[in-house]
């Protein structure tokens, strides 16, 4: 979940200023220092190589960080001229996630590109030993292409996707739904037990459990959200009597971690998240994180893109690729609209901790989302 809009900069948004509205720290470290260091790790690889032209994206996320740099080497060699590196969060940066495991997302993307015909990045290094950059990191080959941004949101005005006739993006469309039916399709979930979430039962039933452990560290010590925890227990009452198929879930999927060649698919990003469970995670999570967007940009006044994502369109592009037909999207795309307030929360919480915003006296107003999800809980909302 490389980047997620928050309070400070999303339109409408708590203690919003618009959207000119300053984006959230997401660092304390000084990427000057940090090219310098790389260079001296780089060395370590590739001898007299050096990184150069390192920038950091402005999609920068909250969880884990990313920094692109060209490699300068002097002799012939097999890396890329453009790179990618992907650096656990910063310790001392007020974290999203308690544990950031960069040796299961550098595995998982070489396992998928080893058993699918998804675009991943090609994954170069992986170096476990902190000392080099202060974490963890690893890094890949770097994609050319465009990303639907997520601010201001892809959903509003000047921006290419919202500038695209509707046949571009009923292709991009497409596409991305494609990624989810042969990420299901073809990589077999034995082969990455791994991705297991912990406890007993059912994927889902341990994907949910994690979700839970996860929303209690948020708190910890913190207000507690009477909304989130109203969430849940209605995950509880409209349990689905049947899970259906585990497969690897992509986990962020959503077009915002994709690289787009004009309106193809170049690159898929940010598997932080991958995990098992069943297939309507990943539908759940690109419906409702696209639901977002859009809902966020019609409550300012404005439009959107109602016709694009829609969930029933969605739904019959995957069944016709898969011949699986998705079912209890209503309990799917409330758990997605679920987890993703419980990121929010995390990350208001962290503005707080920055002097970025004040503390709240009702947790629940730290949600943007939380008509949405009041609406999903009430059974309005489809």
């Amino acid at each position: 979940m490389t980047s997620r809009p928050s309070p400070a900069a999303t339109p409408g948004g708590s203690g919003s200023a618009g959207p000119a509205a300053r984006r959230p720290r997401t660092t304390t470290r000084d990427p000057e220092d940090l090219t310098r260091r790389l260079t001296a790790w780089l060395g370590t690889r590739l001898p007299g190589a050096r990184a150069t032209r390192a920038t950091v994206p402005d999609s920068n996320g909250m969880s884990s960080e990313t920094l692109l740099f060209d490699i300068d080497h002097p002799g012939p060699s097999e890396a890329p001229d453009s790179c990618a590196l992907r650096l656990a969060a910063d310790p001392a940066a007020y974290t999203i996630f308690p544990r950031y495991d960069m040796a299961r997302q550098y595995r998982t993307m070489r396992l998928v590109a080893d058993h699918t015909d998804l675009p991943v990045p090609r994954t170069l290094w992986y170096e476990p030993d902190p000392a080099h950059l202060g974490a963890p990191f690893f890094v890949m080959a770097r994609a050319a292409g465009r990303v639907p941004p997520d601010v201001m949101p892809y959903t509003y005005e000047g921006n290419w996707l919202h500038s695209a006739t509707d046949a571009e993006r009923e292709h991009l469309e497409a596409a991305s739904v494609a990624i989810l039916a042969r990420l299901h399709d073809q990589l077999p979930a034995t082969t990455v037990d791994f991705l297991a979430s912990p406890g007993s039962g059912s994927a889902l039933k341990r994907h949910v459990e994690a979700q839970r452990a996860y929303y209690s560290w948020v708190v910890d010590g913190l207000p507690r959200s009477p909304l989130i925890e109203r969430g849940f227990a209605w995950l509880t009452d409209h349990w689905p009597p049947d899970p259906g198929e585990t497969v690897v879930s992509w986990g962020d999927a959503r077009i915002g971690n994709i690289v787009y060649d004009g309106f193809e698919p170049a690159a898929v990003l940010d598997w932080e998240m991958a995990a098992l469970g069943p297939r309507e995670l990943d539908l759940g999570w690109m419906v409702y994180l696209h639901r977002f967007f859009q809902d966020l940009t019609e409550s300012s006044g404005r439009r959107g893109l109602p016709g694009f994502l829609r969930r029933d369109r969605v739904e019959s592009r995957y069944a016709r690729l898969t011949g699986h037909r998705p079912r209890n999207m209503e309990f799917h795309t409330l758990y997605a609209a679920l987890r993703h307030a419980v990121v929010m929360l995390r990350v208001a919480y962290r503005q707080v901790y920055f002097g970025e915003a004040a503390a709240p006296a009702d947790a629940d107003g730290l949600i943007l989302h939380r008509d949405t999800l009041e609406a999903m809980l009430a059974g309005r909302y489809w």
